[in-house]
């Protein structure tokens, strides 16, 4: 305004847009599924076209796979379904997408998977398999609750970007739960061991071990300051962090159970001690000076219990 590149009309233009945008950008994330529907201007119009045309496809399906979602992840797992000639049908809410894919001779229809009718149109009761392949909870939730309702043998398996949800899609039907960041740290880590000369078939037993322990060695890792912003998309992420306890420790001299930690919903992992291997921590644990804590849980858990243990008060 003071180099007068731009009026002061025109500031409070742009003032009011940006205040607006942020206003709403919350109701657009949530009901993102409905105004890509409203949009799609033949949606609203032939609704029961677009679940009669899916039909069409789905009936004569059998022992086929569902696939939610036919972005990137979704066009690569129907690649594999291809190769081992497993019948698949798709479902996608855009249509540009779903114009050029179909166009190109691949499977997927238009539709919304989060509604029944949609899911009953493409097989659901004669399906061996639905994949829900897009990272969104919300509508992952919806799915499985369909699912549970109408078809429960039918076996649902759910993307998701890290393991702050696992346990929720678990309990809401999904038979297994596919967490891309820690997916992909396990393909780091077998590909390390077989370059460090760890045979083949003691890495594939590791992986194996490590997905029927449900990604427990994973749980957590320490933050460091680089990775503030991903803290903002974060801020519930269950991390590792370590509490050192100095001589003036509230917990000097005291037992483990006595600091009550379980109260602030945080796991002990383990207790290192001055030269000592990390302990597994028993509840008569006696705690001394030079001890590391080290504890996993969410941002405030973790602060109320470092609080407890050092000076025997909380923040809340």
């Amino acid at each position: 305004v003071e180099q007068n590149l731009i009026s002061g009309q025109a500031l409070q233009v742009i003032l009011a847009a940006s205040l607006l945008s942020m206003v709403i950008a919350p109701f657009l994330i949530q009901y993102n599924g409905r105004i890509a529907r409203r949009m799609v201007s033949s949606y609203g119009r032939n609704s029961g076209q677009i679940v009669q045309d899916i039909e069409d496809v789905g009936k004569h399906l059998y022992n086929h796979v569902i696939i939610c979602g036919y972005g990137r992840s979704g066009q690569y797992l129907g690649r594999f379904l291809k190769e081992e000639e497993i019948p698949f049908v798709a479902l996608d809410i855009d249509p540009s997408r779903v114009l050029e894919a179909s166009a190109a001779g691949e499977n997927v229809m238009f539709g919304d998977a989060a509604r029944r009718v949609v899911l009953e149109a493409a097989g659901s009761a004669r399906a061996k398999a639905l994949i829900i392949s897009y990272a969104d909870n919300r509508a992952a939730m919806k799915i499985l609750h369909i699912v549970q309702e109408n078809y429960p043998h039918l076996p649902v398996i759910v993307r998701t970007v890290d393991d702050s949800n696992m346990e929720a899609l678990r309990e809401a039907g999904a038979a297994e739960v596919v967490p891309e960041i820690l997916e992909g740290s396990l393909m780091l880590a077998s590909h390390a061991l077989m370059l460090l000369g760890v045979p083949l078939h003691r890495v594939v037993k590791r992986i194996r071990l490590f997905r029927e322990e449900r990604y427990q060695l994973f749980k957590g890792y320490f933050h460091g300051v680089t990775d503030a912003e991903d803290e903002a998309l974060e801020k519930q992420q269950v991390r590792l962090h370590s509490v050192i306890i100095s001589p003036n420790s509230f917990a000097v001299g005291r037992r483990l159970a006595e600091m009550h930690l379980e109260n602030f919903d945080v796991e002990i992992k383990s207790i290192r001690r001055p030269n000592a291997n990390g302990k597994v921590p028993t509840e008569d644990s006696l705690l001394a000076e030079g001890d590391v804590i080290v504890l996993l849980g969410q941002p405030t858990g973790l602060a109320d219990a470092q609080n407890a243990l050092l000076t025997g008060r909380t923040t809340t």
